[in-house]
């Protein structure tokens, strides 16, 4: 088999599924290079949580992996410096690969690892940056120059959805240098088993006394500014049906905030981080799922992804990457302009008089995130590896 070595760095629950099916496939062979370093499994700190964080599902089984000495004096991902791997390209190299897979490219290592590999052997790229938060002026001059020559080191970029792609375009990759690998979640997980799902959510609405006839919202994530939690009070403020509520799940700086807020108005439902075993019944809780996001750099939204995979409407800003492609309006939710929020109050009072609205919109979402799978992605990566290596040979 071909061998793709993969350049990540460190693990996360949205990839490592990716890498054990890739692993089960046995179309290429894989091997995941882990560049923050072993360090990166004892701080379990998250600055966005405001916690530590210790997430409840595998993240290193079923593929072949390894974690690359990091040499950084402040190592992490919150800066450039932070990954600096001495050997991660002789590494790649005595494994034997065919073609190396960097996931991001604002690491110094990741960055050596794609000027290195150029026109050595085929270099694939993914990142899901979008071109949303752009501005005009000199410093976005300079930083398209910056990217347009980054990504020269490129042969194929595989983009996540509509936005991603005019992001790679606008930075100097040609159309036969983009291939589609959708951002995907592990839906199975979420789908099933629904029945014990759904009775665990009856058992969270009861002991937070929601009622069967209230319509809840529920916003799950970091409470952080580019999130744009607090946007819901405002729009609570504007539904006076009491029936009418807002599930707030998770943590972040913006908690005191929406502490402060629910002691003032009982609609406000406040539920501390849940992690990933339990979210499958969170979602099961609400009747539609939002994120207002700001930004800058919101480039997706995966909890979209997962709301879906749990039959619900969803609701996401035009600031989100991702609700393009994942919300049609009208169907299975609304893609939300801030500065006219009026849909979405159409939409909730609709809601309040007809639930089923939204249950149809649910059922809707189900059918359309089967489009976003982990296979559509692995699929994307095994036809990348065999087209480009045929090419290169």
């Amino acid at each position: 088999m071909r061998k793709l070595a993969i350049v990540s760095s460190h693990p996360i629950q949205y990839n490592a599924p990716l890498f054990k099916l890739l692993t089960q496939n046995g179309v290429i062979a894989i091997k995941v290079f882990y560049t923050w370093g072993r360090s990166a499994l004892l701080n379990k700190q998250d600055p966005g949580f405001g916690r530590v964080i210790e997430w409840d599902i595998p993240l290193l089984d079923g593929y072949e992996h390894c974690f690359v000495d990091n040499i950084s004096t402040d190592p992490g991902s919150h800066h450039f410096k932070g990954i600096i791997n001495p050997t991660l390209n002789s590494e790649i190299e005595k494994w034997g690969a065919d073609a190396v897979l960097v996931f991001g490219w604002a690491f110094q290592s990741h960055l050596k690892c794609l000027r290195y590999f150029h026109h050595k052997i085929p270099v694939l790229f993914r990142g899901d940056s979008t071109l949303l938060d752009e501005r005009t002026g000199i410093k976005e001059i300079l930083r398209r120059l910056l990217l347009t020559w980054i990504y020269q080191h490129v042969d194929v970029a595989l983009y996540v959805g509509k936005n991603n792609k005019q992001y790679f375009l606008a930075n100097g990759l040609r159309p036969a240098q983009l291939m589609y690998a959708p951002h995907a979640v592990d839906n199975d997980r979420f789908a099933e088993p629904a029945a014990e799902y759904e009775k665990q959510a009856r058992e969270i609405r009861k002991n937070a006394g929601i009622q069967e006839d209230d319509l809840v919202l529920l916003f799950t994530g970091k409470f952080e500014k580019k999130k744009n939690p607090l946007f819901l009070m405002a729009l609570l403020a504007m539904i006076s049906d009491r029936r009418f509520k807002i599930l707030f799940v998770g943590s972040g700086a913006l908690l005191p905030q929406i502490k402060a807020a629910a002691e003032k108005d009982s609609r406000i439902i406040l539920m501390d981080f849940q992690n990933q075993q339990q979210m499958p019944a969170i979602y099961r809780v609400a009747d539609f799922v939002i994120l207002p996001s700001t930004g800058p750099g919101e480039t997706w939204g995966l909890a979209i992804n997962e709301a879906m995979a749990c039959r619900k409407a969803v609701v996401a800003s035009d600031k989100a990457g991702g609700a393009i492609d994942l919300i049609e309006d009208g169907i299975n939710g609304l893609v939300l302009d801030l500065q006219n929020i009026a849909p979405l109050q159409i939409l909730i009072k609709d809601a309040l008089k007809h639930k089923a609205l939204l249950a149809e919109m649910g059922r809707q979402s189900k059918v359309k995130i089967n489009a976003f799978t982990f296979n559509h992605v692995a699929s994307a990566i095994e036809e990348c590896m065999i087209k480009k290596i045929k090419a290169w040979d």
